[in-house]
């Protein structure tokens, strides 16, 4: 019982998350990962669209977002939501890949 709630504890109660570009979804492959630069830090709350930087969107502009729990392929993200509290509820959290995807 004690190795189970070391593992649990070790890996913290936050979701699976990457940086996506919200203006870049495409209905065969997801949304593009970005650069973690690009969502606000901290809390991983942003979801307004008012942390806009420059970036290298087809505007110009990367609306940057936390995308959490979703299916990962090369560059893209699908199947996942951008609500932190929606993902916990549905289990996914854990140790993999928590907060990466920058580039």
């Amino acid at each position: 019982m004690g190795v189970l709630a070391t593992a649990l504890t070790s890996c913290g109660s936050d979701p699976d998350r990457r940086c996506v570009d919200r203006d870049s979804y495409d209905t065969l492959s997801g949304y593009k990962v970005v650069g973690d630069q690009y969502c606000k830090s901290g809390s991983g709350t942003n979801t307004s669209g008012k942390g806009r930087k420059s970036g290298t969107g087809k505007s110009g502009r990367v609306d940057g977002a936390w995308y959490y729990d979703s299916d990962v392929s090369g560059r893209r993200a699908d199947n996942g939501t951008f609500s932190r509290g929606e993902a916990v509820d549905r289990g996914g959290f854990g140790c993999s890949g928590s907060g990466s995807g920058g580039g």
